[in-house]
């Protein structure tokens, strides 16, 4: 059933692009129209051009803040202090709790890059760059100091990421695991991964054995 929206410009655009994530997540880009997000929203589907004049303006702006929202979180999330191990950690804690939230605008944002000009693309990617150079330098910062036996902070950085924001694919809130469960499962492969010494969780400092990849408490 179509939402009837007050007059209040910014509500009318915060239910936009909320019923824009939603449609879009739901049926592609290219099948969802302005006339079926007008509908949805409840307005005439020309009050939409108000607020974006084009429908690629939108999907720009979705990504957009998707991006910066994201980097965003992970300075806030970044340790003051700590090794390349506790960055790492809440690295991956906030990439994951920041992405099982906002399922529909991860979507968007990881499969409609191909809907965007190059301009918008170049911009878009730009924030991604950014955004992975930082758990690049972790790796790196890891693997100077002996924490981490990694080979290649790229491809290991590429490999992670590809980890953590899977998670959105399968996880549904309500089954057998918690968002703090995945999180704790996804550390601890993430550590294995990189070849961790040692990692501190929940107060617990825990030794990581490079031969075997198991590990005791401390």
């Amino acid at each position: 059933m179509a939402r009837t929206i007050g007059s209040d410009g910014e509500k009318t655009e915060a239910a936009i692009r909320e019923a824009a994530v939603s449609l879009i997540a739901r049926y592609g880009y290219e099948a969802v129209s302005m006339r079926q997000l007008a509908a949805e929203v409840g307005v005439q589907a020309a009050a939409l051009y108000r607020y974006f004049p084009t429908k690629e303006d939108l999907l720009f702006t979705l990504m957009r803040e998707h991006m910066e929202g994201l980097i965003a979180s992970w300075e806030n999330a970044r340790p003051d202090d700590g090794g390349a191990a506790d960055e790492l950690s809440a690295f991956v804690a906030n990439h994951i709790g920041f992405h099982v939230t906002r399922r529909h605008s991860t979507h968007v944002s990881n499969m409609e890059l191909r809907s965007l000009s190059h301009e918008n693309l170049t911009y878009i990617l730009k924030l991604r760059a950014g955004y992975e150079k930082d758990l690049r330098r972790i790796l790196r910062d890891g693997a100077e100091d002996g924490s981490f036996r990694i080979g290649d902070a790229a491809l290991t950085a590429m490999a992670i990421i590809q980890m953590i924001t899977g998670v959105i694919v399968w996880f549904r809130p309500d089954e057998r695991l918690s968002v703090e469960e995945v999180t704790r499962n996804y550390l601890t492969m993430t550590m294995r991964l990189v070849g961790a010494s040692e990692t501190v969780e929940g107060g617990r400092r825990k030794e990581y054995v490079h031969a075997n990849a198991e590990f005791r408490a401390g």
